[in-house]
C-alpha cells in the first residue's frame, strides 16, 4: 500500500455499495465514476461487475494514485482515469468535457450508468448544481445514476455522527457540509433524473439511484 493512497472507508463501504451497483448497473455497460478518489472504488468494483466498462474521473492532483491503483489491478474493463472537476464557469457542467462512449454503430451514445461516492459534501453548492449540469450531457437516454453519502432530510440530520461530521466539514471548509435530499433530488429532476430508489445504507449513509428515463 505504500506506493498508493489508501482510505480505510473504503474498505468499510465499498462491499454494501456493490450490492447495490450490481442489481442497478446488471444491464449498464458503461460507467462514469465521477471523483474517484484513491481509485480503491474503481478496482474493486470493475473486478466484481467484468461486464461493465468502468471509466475513472476526478481532479489532476488525484490521478496518479487511481494509476497506480489501476496498474497494480491490470483489469481489461478500468480505463485510465480522465481529468473531470464540476465547474461553474463559464457555464456550469464539466470540465474538461469528458468524451464519450461510441456505440456499435460508431456514433456517441454516452455512458448509460455514473456513479459517485462522497462528493456532494465536498463540493460548494454552485460545484453540486454543476455536477448534475454536466451529467446531462453526458448521460445516455434510460441512464442509472447512483449516489452514495450522506443526506439530511427535510433540513434535518440523520443522526448525531452525522450533526459532528456535518460541523467539521464546515469547519475545515465553509462552502462544503451534508447536502438536502430535497435539493439534490431537485437537481436530478431538472435533468430528467426520476428517483428509482433511497436506499439505508451504514454509517448513517445513503444510495440515491434515479434512472433516466
Amino acid at each position: 500500500m505504500t506506493d498508493r493512497p489508501y482510505s480505510p472507508s473504503c474498505d468499510r463501504n465499498r462491499d454494501p455499495i456493490l450490492a447495490v451497483l450490481r442489481e442497478r448497473f446488471a444491464e449498464r455497460r458503461e460507467v462514469l465514476e465521477i471523483g474517484s478518489g484513491t481509485g480503491q472504488h474503481a478496482v474493486h468494483f470493475a473486478a466484481a461487475m467484468p461486464w461493465l466498462r468502468w471509466q475513472c474521473s476526478d481532479a489532476a492532483a488525484y490521478l496518479p494514485g487511481i494509476r497506480a491503483w489501476l496498474d497494480a489491478a491490470a483489469l481489461p474493463n478500468a480505463l485510465p482515469p480522465l481529468e473531470l472537476q464540476a465547474v461553474v464557469e463559464p457555464a456550469p457542467g464539466f470540465a474538461p468535457a469528458p468524451p464519450l462512449p461510441h456505440g456499435r454503430d460508431g456514433g456517441t451514445r454516452g455512458f448509460d450508468a455514473a456513479f459517485s461516492a462522497n462528493t456532494l459534501h465536498i463540493m460548494g453548492w454552485p460545484q453540486v448544481e454543476a455536477f448534475f449540469a454536466g451529467l446531462a450531457t453526458v448521460l445516455a437516454e434510460r441512464a442509472s445514476v447512483v449516489v452514495y453519502g450522506p443526506f439530511n432530510y427535510e433540513g434535518r440530520y440523520t443522526s448525531d455522527s452525522n450533526r459532528e461530521f456535518d460541523a467539521w466539514l464546515k469547519a475545515r471548509d465553509p462552502v462544503s457540509g451534508i447536502r438536502d435530499f430535497e435539493a439534490v433530488d431537485a437537481l436530478a429532476a431538472a435533468i430528467g433524473l426520476r428517483l428509482d430508489e433511497d436506499i439505508a445504507m451504514p454509517a448513517n449513509n445513503r444510495c440515491l439511484v434515479w434512472r433516466r428515463d
